[in-house]
């Protein structure tokens, strides 16, 4: 594979709902852990808090807003921030600090010998440091994963990737649901012979600002319940 040219554009695009108390140091983590050239999508669901008024007034043109008014969902807002981006590396993370921006350097260096390259709480050297239920039920939902779509990856709902656009011309995203979206992009990616590749990282629990994929134990279930089956759908589905 062709090495990585630093001068090329790397993107990322960050979903937000309600994220003014962390929103402005993720950003410059991002900004300095990547360094230019560069270039951050914001992709805000009209949040009450006015998330996307705090990142404009930060006026640094490396960063683009896109605020949705009648629009709402992580995987739609991840869609329309991959379709706003430029760059020729392309990629995705929360907005929460769960996420360390300093590895990102690390997975777009790896992009020299890979298409995709996963952030991985779940390969050797990676952690998972949530709560005990969570840990246990992200454990579970990923070894089904595993199991049934195969291919040998550990973090099937990672949410945290970099990958070469020419990615996205062979495999699109469904912009449908939560975090299982990215369950059928990955499997996808690897039925069409794509290499991915998983990077340990750290994934710890936000210490502000409310989860959206557990505000309730209700609402985490139904969401455990919806990975379940697009698991098995992504199993079921042709991939042309």
């Amino acid at each position: 594979m062709p090495t990585i040219n630093r001068h090329e554009l790397v993107s990322i695009v960050i979903p937000t709902y309600n994220e003014q108390e962390t929103i402005v140091e993720v950003l410059k983590c991002v900004i300095d852990d990547v360094g230019d050239p560069v270039e951050v999508i914001v992709v805000d669901d009209d949040s009450p808090d006015e998330t996307y008024r705090i990142v404009t007034a930060m006026g640094d043109e490396r960063i683009k807003v896109v605020r949705r008014i009648y629009t709402r969902g992580l995987a739609s807002a991840i869609n329309r921030g991959v379709i706003e981006s430029r760059g020729e590396i392309v990629g995705w993370m929360d907005a929460d600090i769960s996420m360390p921006s300093s590895k990102l350097p690390i997975m777009i260096d790896h992009l020299k010998d890979h298409d995709i390259v996963i952030g991985s709480r779940y390969v050797e050297g990676g952690h998972d440091e949530r709560p005990f239920f969570r840990v246990a039920t992200s454990r579970l939902i990923n070894g089904l994963a595993t199991f049934v779509l195969g291919h040998g990856i550990k973090d099937y709902d990672s949410g945290f990737i970099v990958m070469r656009r020419q990615v996205l011309d062979q495999v699109s995203i469904m912009p449908t649901g939560y975090g299982s979206f990215f369950i059928e992009f990955i499997y996808a990616c690897c039925k069409k012979g794509l290499s991915v590749y998983e990077v340990p990282y750290t994934l710890i629990d936000r210490s502000k600002g409310t989860s959206k994929s557990a505000p309730s134990t209700w609402h985490f279930l139904l969401t455990g319940m919806e990975y379940v089956f697009r698991i098995f759908a992504a199993r079921l589905r042709r991939i042309d």
